[in-house]
């Protein structure tokens, strides 16, 4: 998910819009997160509708506020506005935290068709390796709020190793309850070596039950075949 930026510019948009250009930086910033790209225009209705709903959403899992350790996830505005002032007034209406592409960066388009964005608001949401979790977030976002991101985080498997301990990491359990639901909703499949190792477990059990009772059928011949011979040895004696 890193290489997607890579070489390319992200601007901060905070007062003063900083770049972020080099590579550690890109690292730094993208490196091991969820990302969420945010492809909305100024002149949509729907945008201006979704914009405060995905504000909440983000500041929720961001600001030190509303939540002690902020979460492993980074928001790229993708303006599909047609002049520089629609972006500049969108964005001043979206988090501080945001990052963005230049109105003058043509990567803007390249990523639209990448991802064959149609319409607006569209939210794309990738997992740390870059491949897609969800084409349109929107709705999820909408009626699930930040539930949607515990949801993404397990579906990618993403730990927050940053402010845990190594017991706590060890013996992590990163399934719920929602597991199957999640699977099915981002279509991920179960892991079929799972059940290939519990087949063979069970034959193996199995295997081992039989030969259990092999091998006490066996000392119980030894046994009697012992006493057998004993009482053979006795009678002679007595002859």
């Amino acid at each position: 998910m890193v290489d997607l930026f890579l070489n390319r510019v992200l601007v901060e948009n905070n007062w003063d819009q900083d770049e972020l250009n080099t590579e550690r930086e890109i690292i730094g910033i993208l490196e091991n997160r969820i990302l969420v790209l945010f492809f909305a225009s100024a002149e949509c209705g729907k945008c201006q509708e979704f914009l405060p709903v995905l504000n909440d959403f983000f500041k929720r899992l961001k600001d030190p506020v509303y939540i002690e350790y902020p979460k492993l996830l980074a928001l790229v505005y993708v303006s599909l506005d047609q002049s520089e002032a629609q972006q500049d007034r969108f964005l001043k209406e979206l988090h501080k935290k945001v990052l963005f592409l230049a109105f003058d960066d043509p990567y803007r388009k390249e990523l639209q068709a990448k991802f064959k964005v149609k319409d607006v608001p569209t939210v794309v949401v990738l997992r740390p390796d870059g491949s897609v979790l969800s084409p349109n977030a929107v709705q999820d976002i909408c009626r699930f709020g930040c539930d949607c991101f515990r949801d993404w985080q397990e579906s990618a498997e993403l730990i927050e190793r940053s402010f845990m301990l190594n017991e706590e990491f060890d013996n992590l359990n990163m399934r719920s309850v929602t597991e199957p639901v999640r699977r099915l909703k981002y279509k991920t499949e179960d892991d079929k070596r799972k059940k290939t190792w519990w087949k063979l477990w069970e034959k193996g059990k199995d295997r081992s039950e039989e030969e259990e009772e092999e091998e006490e059928e066996e000392v119980k011949d030894a046994t009697l075949d012992r006493k057998r011979k004993e009482g053979d040895k006795g009678t002679w004696w007595r002859r």
